[in-house]
């Protein structure tokens, strides 16, 4: 009986054949090993130039990419009200310092000016006469000055002849009606002289008088003047108050007038925006606050841009308080359960102007703040008050400087300069009549002596 044949599945796997003198299989267990070796030299290497990194920069540098773009969001509002007639800018178009941007109807401002103009004519010519009559009572003065002299000359004269008729009376060689009559003309002189007083004296009292409204005031300094002058500038400033200039260079950012819109006084109708005065505020969170100084220097890369445009600024400035601080409805940590929440606190950062022309900036841009904070020498709170003005603007000055000049003018179309009225010579009192002659005797003297 034949043996049954074994199946080739059922053979057992023969080892294979091993040539003699060949090397181990350990190939493929070195490999693994350089690669390992490799990765951990590489690891090592990239663990070390961030240790590095970290020590001579990384640890000098605070971050945040809690940062937007912000500037001076002027408001456009007008300062007297009325209707709109013309509107000469639109969003987005860039306007100069003094460009005007809306223009409101001005016919009721040109009436109030006309009228406040005539008023200030008519009461510079009437003053024009008030000076005028100051120097027609100085002649006056002079007038009656002579006056007086001829009375008292004449009062003198009737005094000597009735002191050489009276001696002559007792020898009978002058009778009695000739002394009666030069008694009578020595009464009549004194009489013309003590009119002649009195008339000095009311016209001194008279200058005097009108001194006190005119002396040491030019026509153009009298109240009357001024009061007249400055409804001109209110007038007059209303008018060019009309058209709505641009206080500053800038870019319109929103306009929320329309034509024949009735505006009141202090109502919004564009907002302007200085692209050329931003400013970045960066929101650093608490403990990131313990090496930031005012000065020190900042890298900014902005969204709109990527990282190939980086801009250089610098600490202005460290926040008076937290954004929850100022926030419209600020937490209350009193109530309730509490959870601590990591503050933050704005930086603000001041840009290089060159490139922000280079590179222009909006308002709330998102921007990446890297801060180096090696110099820890800077303070975290200006020294000192501010010695320049924060914004300025000289549009306004302008309007002004012509109202000023406007009412200059009116005067001195009018004949209204702005020169002093002659000085009155020193009042005399009104008892200050010449004296009589006293080389005319009063009192009769010796017949014998008069020869």
């Amino acid at each position: 009986m034949a043996e049954p044949t074994a199946s080739p599945a059922a053979a057992p796997a023969q080892p294979p054949s091993s040539t003699p003198g060949a090397a181990p299989p350990v190939a493929a267990p070195a490999r693994r090993r350089k690669a390992l070796t490799a990765i951990f030299i590489a690891v090592l290497l990239a663990g070390l130039g961030w240790g590095a990194w970290h020590w001579f920069t990384g640890r000098h540098v605070e971050t945040t990419d809690n940062a937007y773009v912000q500037g001076n969001v002027v408001q456009i509002t007008p300062q007297v009200p009325g209707t709109v007639v013309s509107i000469l800018a639109d969003e987005a178009d860039p306007v100069a310092a003094g460009a005007p941007l809306v223009r409101l109807d001005d016919a009721d401002a040109k009436v109030a000016l006309a009228r406040a103009e005539a008023q200030l004519a008519q009461t510079v010519r009437g003053l024009r006469g008030t000076y005028a009559n100051s120097a027609t009572l100085q002649s006056q003065i002079g007038q009656r000055d002579a006056e007086l002299q001829r009375a008292t000359a004449e009062l003198a004269r009737a005094q000597a002849d009735l002191a050489r008729r009276q001696p002559l009376a007792a020898s009978g060689a002058v009778g009695a009606e000739e002394i009666a009559h030069a008694q009578a003309q020595v009464t009549a002189a004194r009489s013309t002289q003590a009119a002649a007083q009195a008339a000095l004296a009311t016209a001194r009292e008279a200058l005097a008088t009108q001194q006190t409204q005119t002396d040491g005031l030019a026509l153009a300094e009298q109240p009357a003047v001024a009061e007249a002058s400055a409804r001109v500038r209110e007038a007059y400033l209303a008018l060019r108050r009309s058209t709505l200039p641009a206080p500053l260079a800038g870019v319109v950012a929103r306009r929320n007038v329309q034509i024949g819109q009735r505006v009141a006084a202090g109502a919004p109708l564009m907002t302007l925006v200085a692209l050329d005065q931003l400013w970045v505020d960066a929101n650093f969170k608490e403990p990131q606050l313990d090496r930031l100084r005012i000065g020190q220097p900042v890298k900014l890369t902005a969204d709109v841009y990527g990282r190939q445009v980086v801009f250089d600024g610098r600490i202005a400035g460290l926040g008076a308080g937290t954004g929850a601080a100022f926030a419209l409805l600020p937490a209350q940590n009193a109530t309730g359960n509490w959870i601590k929440v990591v503050q933050r606190v704005p930086v603000r950062i001041a840009l290089d102007a060159k490139q922000l022309a280079a590179h222009p900036l909006r308002l709330g841009l998102s921007m990446t703040v890297a801060v180096d904070v090696a110099d820890t020498s800077g303070k975290t709170l200006a020294e000192g008050a501010r010695s320049a003005p924060v914004a300025q603007t000289q549009v306004f000055d302008v309007i002004t400087a012509q109202a000023d000049a406007e009412v200059a003018r009116i005067i001195a179309s009018h004949g209204g300069g702005a020169r002093k009225p002659a000085a009155a010579p020193a009042a005399k009192p009104a008892n200050s009549a010449r004296a009589p002659d006293k080389t005319i005797p009063d009192k009769p003297t010796n017949p014998a002596t008069r020869r």
